[in-house]
């Protein structure tokens, strides 16, 4: 797969900041995270950050080969399993990560703090597994 490591690394980065500052937040009991409106705000913008780079990651990948064009940020990750940089049965998590930063950017007011404490008590691994996915398929 053709790539431009200068870019991947950048996004890299910011992906890992945010990464590294969820994992934070993640320790945070339910009434720690609730109690404090910054720490809610900032779960979301990390969240936004981290996914947001790992579909940029995604389609920087799909360009530079000219693969089919993603109808949205969902397909972006399916096209990737398609041409197995992902594995299939990862598939479903990265869809409900797409649609997660959606709602995130589009109805931000529609996550309950409950939810945001439970992914990120949750679904952290998953985030982890997409730089596993990326880094062991791009070498």
């Amino acid at each position: 797969m053709k790539f431009n490591p200068d870019i991947i690394q950048k996004i890299l980065t910011e992906y890992l900041e945010a990464c590294r500052r969820l994992k934070e937040l993640g320790h945070l009991s339910y009434q720690e995270l609730s109690n404090d409106p910054h720490k809610i705000a900032s779960a979301k913008y990390h969240f936004i950050i981290a996914i947001e780079a790992a579909i940029d990651i995604c389609n920087h990948i799909i360009a530079k080969n000219s693969l089919r064009v993603p109808e949205d940020y969902v397909d972006s990750f399916k096209i990737m399993v398609e041409n197995g940089l992902i594995a299939e049965d990862f598939s479903s998590q990265l869809s409900h990560m797409a649609r997660f930063r959606n709602r995130l950017v589009h109805r931000y007011w529609d996550i309950d703090t409950e939810q945001l404490h439970n992914i990120l008590a949750n679904n952290l691994d998953d985030l982890d597994r997409f730089l596993y996915e990326i880094r062991t398929n791009l070498k």
